[in-house]
């Protein structure tokens, strides 16, 4: 069979483009270190035959500034108090649920977090959910004496860390002085006593992390005996049997998340292969592995019958009404009381 050399450049076209698609690593991931496991999507590998290509940031403030000022990829890793203002910035593209495969399997507490949906229109394909909280040594504190308020205690300088992220020191501020209801639009009454209890726990931070990794390592060695972290750390702590645990009195002050994956105007991969990662990472198989090699549970509500009932247990998330009634849940700030967070953050770092 003969073919025309106008045909011969449409095949060989194709084929490129074929090629592109199958490669997973043309799919570009703007992410949190730690999620380039592939244990995550192992669907999309099996698919594409390779990972994607993954970029890693420490903070979302990081991530919207590196974004606005140019950076590209296909997929990031916000949480949803961060959508909002992604979406503002004209930096994220709606969804399309139907090529959501686990869409209809999302837990019904999660599809309905803010910033999963704005205007009737999906934003985010939720990923993974969790607290942030007072992880302690329990060699060093006792149970009944633990609080945030021992965070600024000077018995404790040197011993605390606390992330290098406004909005989560000031999620924790305002559960200290008692104003986690009104932590979104904070009056200015109360960001002065949140501003004024960030510079009393200051003199007793040992660092202020960006890579949990570095948190972990310091309680595990002794080198801390508190940290303001994730669900994550605490379990980590656990699992290499350092006597650890996560604060979890909610009239003590804790946090609850929800984290996902947005698609980014910046994108250039082909949308089937957008959807086959996105498709991976919410598949219920990918739950069962972050609730059992994470510790973190999942949006999809099928993989919790299939993973282990007594971790799930264990680690606090069988009643997942409970772990949202109560505690304050990240939503998103008044972006006017977001810009004096970040500036005044700033400060409170450098000492003054």
């Amino acid at each position: 069979m003969r073919i025309s050399t106008l045909g011969a450049l449409a095949l060989s076209t194709a084929l490129t483009a074929g090629a592109a698609l199958a490669d997973g690593s043309e799919l570009t991931v703007f992410d949190w270190s730690g999620y380039e496991d592939p244990g995550f999507f192992g669907e999309y590998l099996g698919k594409h035959g390779a990972a994607p290509t993954y970029t890693f940031f420490g903070s979302q403030e990081e991530a919207f500034t590196k974004l606005q000022s140019g950076f590209t990829a296909d997929l990031a890793h916000p949480c949803s108090d961060a959508v909002r203002k992604w979406v503002a910035a004209d930096l994220i593209q709606p969804l399309d649920p139907s090529k959501l495969s686990n869409w209809d399997a999302m837990m019904p507490e999660i599809k309905n977090v803010d910033g999963i949906m704005i205007d009737g229109q999906v934003y985010m394909m939720p990923f993974e959910w969790g607290n942030t909280g007072l992880i302690y040594r329990t060699d060093k504190i006792s149970d009944d004496e633990i609080s945030l308020q021992l965070l600024a205690d000077p018995t404790y300088a040197g011993k605390v860390a606390i992330p290098d992220a406004a909005s989560s020191a000031y999620a924790l501020a305002s559960l200290a002085t008692g104003n986690a209801a009104n932590y979104t639009n904070l009056t200015d009454e109360q960001f002065q006593a949140a501003s004024d209890y960030l510079r009393a726990v200051h003199p007793n931070v040992r660092f202020y992390w960006a890579d949990a990794g570095q948190m972990d390592q310091a309680m595990a060695s002794g080198e801390l005996e508190m940290g303001w972290a994730w669900n994550q750390s605490e379990l980590n702590l656990i699992w290499n049997e350092t006597p650890a645990k996560m604060m979890r009195d909610i009239d003590k002050g804790i946090a609850t998340w929800v984290c996902g994956y947005v698609h980014l105007k910046s994108s250039t991969t082909h949308i089937d292969q957008i959807y086959d990662h996105l498709n991976a990472l919410s598949d219920a198989a990918s739950g069962k592995y972050i609730i059992e090699s994470w510790g973190y549970p999942h949006a999809n509500a099928e993989a919790y019958p299939i993973s282990d009932q007594d971790l799930i247990a264990q680690y606090g998330f069988d009643d997942p009404k409970a772990f949202f009634e109560g505690s304050l849940f990240f939503d998103a700030v008044n972006p006017q009381l977001e810009a004096k967070m970040l500036k005044e953050f700033e400060r409170i770092k450098a000492g003054f």
